[in-house]
């Protein structure tokens, strides 16, 4: 995996081993950044279940201002502090290493607000549903701010985000086993 745009175009990240995790491959990568890039220069982003890292850094390297990467394993937050040191990115990134449930609440209480964020959960869990409507609830999305979901559950997650009432979905794409929902705020 590598960044694929930007100031560190070309740089290999680290990656975690096993299969608790699935990466963001650049044929998804790609087309999602090509779809945001008016978004992402001066965004504050916020990658709640992170892994290696790779969406949030993507974007601090494209020109986002700031990236908050969350993960609740050490295993990944340690991967994500050696791409942070390989990219040179520590005044640009900060990383949470607790649940998504406790790194909203820490965000909450903070009053921060967020221009895009990135949601990959585990696949085949209700998280992305109940993690939009926690940041939507708790207005830690900025008023022209976006949420991504990544799932393989595309019609689970769709269902679940139009009963919550409080977003909007706007677009969707498909790439292999991925499927990317684009959502905002109703207003």
């Amino acid at each position: 995996m590598r960044i694929i745009g930007g100031k560190h175009r070309g740089t290999k990240l680290y990656t975690l081993e096993g299969i608790d995790t699935r990466p963001t491959l650049d044929r998804v990568k790609e087309p999602l950044f090509s779809i945001i890039q008016q978004e992402v220069p001066g965004a504050v982003v916020l990658d709640l279940f992170a892994g290696s890292g790779a969406l949030g850094l993507e974007a601090v390297s494209r020109g986002a201002k700031e990236a908050i990467l969350c993960d609740q394993s050490v295993k990944a937050i340690h991967i994500i502090e050696q791409n942070v040191d390989k990219l040179q990115e520590k005044s640009n990134v900060r990383l949470l290493q607790k649940d998504y449930k406790k790194a909203l609440e820490i965000l909450k209480q903070e009053k921060r607000k967020f221009d895009i964020v990135f949601l990959d959960p585990p696949y085949r869990t209700d998280f992305a549903s109940k993690a939009a409507q926690k940041i939507v609830q708790d207005e830690l999305l900025n008023q022209e701010g976006i949420i991504i979901v990544e799932t393989d559950c595309k019609d689970a997650v769709k269902a679940q985000i139009n009963e919550l009432g409080c977003l909007e979905i706007y677009d969707e794409r498909k790439y292999g086993r991925a499927n990317l929902i684009f959502m905002k705020q109703r207003m």
